[in-house]
């Protein structure tokens, strides 16, 4: 498959990287000194477990022009970033499938829009990065944990997917096609984004938030929330065994957090938590908008959002919860 990874930050440079060592035929579009980095020096990559460095020559492109033809365009920008390249994506009408690939709890509406139903694909990795030097380090989660998961919009194991599936896999990525993707990314958002407000709320320090009982418990209750407010709009709870969530003893809960929280790896797993402020409060804007289609109280969501900041977020200052 010939693919181009849009947007050349920590997730999307590891997932061209690692395609590109697998042998596929892979671009990826950057700019400014990032572009002219992978250029001089291709995509470095260092193993969060073993240490192990790698690099890998990986074409680079500065943009996307109407002519270019590709089999998969994978879209890893942040969410706040879309508007911009929805225009550059429906102009360029040679490439069909276009996987947009991370968090977004308003459903694929504004992408169909754009670029027509039958090209977009819908996706989430199943990995952290972070910089480190010139590198990028890295941490693969499990087919356990996370695998990296993607989905038809009709939910079916279409040729495509499955080809997709297979070039992931053969780039040491775990794959789960999903059936309902949209649910998985929303439910996703409701889990992941009380996680980050608790981490704000402990100073960034998942080492604080791990003794921090207080932010631990508005997290669960935040999330238990959330996963009420998908239920008051008809979306199921995806993956399912997410459900636990829901009737673990919140005391359960707080000991396997903890736990979670002193692992090797979590520095690289919430170590974007910070640089995607403006992200986590986009989708936060998005998740309120299911909660007002749901009519259902979130005295804890109120709580836990308040921790987000920034001025767009004062309505929620003045709203006590409870």
């Amino acid at each position: 498959m010939r693919f181009l990874v849009y947007g050349a930050g920590n997730i999307g440079s590891l997932y061209a990287g690692r395609l590109a060592q697998s042998a596929q035929d892979v671009a990826i579009l950057a700019r400014g000194t990032r572009l002219e980095q992978i250029r001089r020096q291709g995509i470095e990559l260092e193993d969060g477990v073993t240490g192990e460095r790698t690099t890998a020559p990986v074409e680079v492109v500065a943009r996307l022009d109407p002519n270019d033809a590709y089999d998969v365009v994978l879209v890893v920008l942040p969410k706040q970033r879309m508007a911009e390249v929805l225009p550059v994506l429906a102009a360029n009408d040679r490439t069909p499938s276009v996987m947009f690939f991370g968090n977004n709890a308003a459903g694929p509406d504004a992408m169909i829009e754009a670029i027509g139903r039958d090209r977009v694909l819908l996706g989430f990795p199943g990995a952290a990065a972070v910089p480190r030097g010139d590198a990028i380090r890295y941490f693969i989660t499990s087919a356990r944990e996370q695998p990296t998961t993607i989905g038809e919009l009709d939910g079916s194991k279409s040729a495509r997917i499955v080809e997709l599936a297979s070039a992931l896999q053969g780039a040491g990525f775990p794959v789960s096609v999903a059936t309902n993707m949209d649910a998985w990314l929303k439910t996703h958002v409701a889990k992941v984004l009380p996680t980050v407000c608790a981490l704000y709320q402990a100073g960034g320090d998942p080492e604080q938030l791990a003794s921090n009982d207080d932010a631990l418990r508005l997290m669960v209750r935040s999330i238990r929330e959330g996963f009420q407010v998908l239920r008051a709009n008809g979306v199921p709870i995806t993956p399912g065994n997410h459900r636990v969530l829901e009737w673990l003893p919140e005391s359960l809960i707080l000991f396997l957090m903890r736990r979670m929280l002193k692992s090797e790896a979590i520095a690289i797993k919430l170590g974007h938590a910070e640089q995607g402020r403006a992200e986590w409060q986009l989708l936060a804007k998005e998740f309120r908008l299911l909660i007002e289609r749901a009519d259902v109280r979130t005295p804890s969501i109120d709580a836990a959002y308040r921790h987000l900041s920034g001025p767009e977020f004062a309505v929620y200052d003045d709203q006590p919860p409870g």
